[in-house]
């Protein structure tokens, strides 16, 4: 059941319509599996210049980073599995992927207008990445705050105090310092004049969700939203197993524990937490338990379902893997880790079914933002993917099945 809008049927006809004329394609080639599949193709082109042109972007200031390392780590984000699979079906996340990088691109630069248009563009492929142009937006806000933070510094000559991380005391002071900035006039004047083409789609989006009763369309009963705050812990997970080189080392662990031995109040809360929220907000979708063509059923049926307590057992990777996540962001602001967390969290935990391709925006807006590991490290990565991805396509090409209640010829897939 289809339930999001036709950008990339739009698209589709926008691509096709013109070469079918130019080229004088009949009908039986213009609407061939293979042509709408190409659409893809040229999305996953434009994805490995835009993920490029990031990386340049946001390391511009680290010189230490050689220009076959961006394009190395640029190979290796454009080939990520859950991503790169889809490239070779009809499916909307290269071309949703395509549309929010290039809006992040474009407010990287200041083109506010252009990313909020582009913003649009990738609102009609999904309808959640209206979450990615609130966090253009807060890219914009956490660098005047930034701004601001630096300069309140600067009057206190307090330097024990940073804008990157501290003590609980420094939580306070930065949190009265947000309340003072928002409260200003001035400020709020300043920060809406930045934002003002963000704020004007974002306030189309919750006109379309008052038109239409909700963000779904289509199928509803499939995709009712509801607190699943197990997401955020299958997130990190997936972001460990994925970026393992970068967040799985040997100083990451030894860090981790001596952080745990020196703050052991603060993890026993945590995991408390964790666990309420584990025990309340579970939910398993029923696609979840009924399409064994997923990689999700499995994990679900060969980890989770092995015994109910599994689920509470793995509290201490997940804040392992919290912990090594939050620790990789070390090097961006307090004001933009909040951004991207609050984003992460709205992205995240209102969907009920535990689907792997939720995961590939965020993970991308997360790996182009950490610091450039070693080379060892960058190849490993690499090598990591193409395996996964030569398993997984294995696995569909060669590896098909029947459902008893059906003729048609299932394969295995993200």
């Amino acid at each position: 059941m289809i339930t999001t809008l036709p950008g990339l049927y739009l698209v589709s006809v926008g691509v096709v319509k013109p070469a079918a004329w130019l080229f004088r394609w009949t009908g039986s080639v213009v609407c061939s599996v293979g042509m709408l599949r190409f659409i893809n193709l040229l999305f996953s082109a434009g994805n490995f210049y835009l993920l490029y042109l990031l990386l340049l972007k946001i390391h511009l200031k680290n010189k230490a980073v050689s220009a076959f390392q961006r394009i190395l780590s640029t190979l290796t984000l454009a080939v990520f599995p859950t991503l790169y699979f889809f490239t070779f079906l009809y499916y909307t996340d290269p071309g949703s992927v395509f549309f929010t990088l290039f809006a992040y691109l474009m407010c990287l630069y200041g083109n506010h207008k252009t990313s909020a248009l582009l913003g649009f563009c990738g609102f009609m492929f999904r309808q959640t990445n209206i979450v990615w142009t609130v966090f253009c937006a807060g890219n914009v806000v956490a660098g005047k705050l930034n701004e601001a933070w630096k300069t309140e510094l600067q009057k206190k000559k307090d330097e024990k105090i940073s804008s990157k991380k501290g003590s609980f005391s420094d939580f306070i002071r930065i949190l009265q310092f947000l309340i003072k900035y928002f409260i200003s006039p001035k400020n709020l004047v300043t920060l809406t004049a930045l934002t003002w083409p963000y704020i004007i789609l974002v306030t189309v989006f919750f006109v379309f969700v008052f038109i239409n009763g909700g963000i779904v369309v289509g199928d509803r009963s499939s995709h009712e939203a509801c607190l699943h705050f197990p997401q955020l812990f299958y997130f990190l997970s997936f972001t460990v197993f994925f970026s393992f080189p970068h967040l799985l080392t040997p100083a990451k662990i030894r860090n981790f524990l001596l952080s745990l031995q020196k703050h052991p109040v603060q993890y026993s809360l945590i995991a408390i937490v964790s666990l309420f929220l584990i025990w309340k907000y579970t939910y398993v979708h029923k696609y979840l338990l009924a399409d064994n063509r997923h990689y999700t059923f499995y994990v679900w049926r060969k980890v989770f379902q092995r015994h109910e307590l599994v689920k509470y057992v793995l509290v201490p990777v997940y804040i392992f893997a919290g912990w090594s996540f939050a620790d990789t962001l070390k090097s961006k602001s307090i004001f933009w880790i909040l951004m991207y967390f609050v984003c992460l969290l709205a992205v995240t935990v209102p969907q009920k079914l535990l689907e792997f391709r939720y995961f590939i925006l965020p993970f991308l807006i997360y790996r182009l933002n950490i610091p450039f590991s070693s080379l060892y490290r960058q190849l490993l990565e690499l090598a990591f993917y193409i395996v996964v991805n030569a398993v997984t396509f294995y696995f569909f090409l060669n590896r098909t099945f029947q459902w008893p209640n059906s003729d048609e010829i299932q394969r295995f897939m993200w």
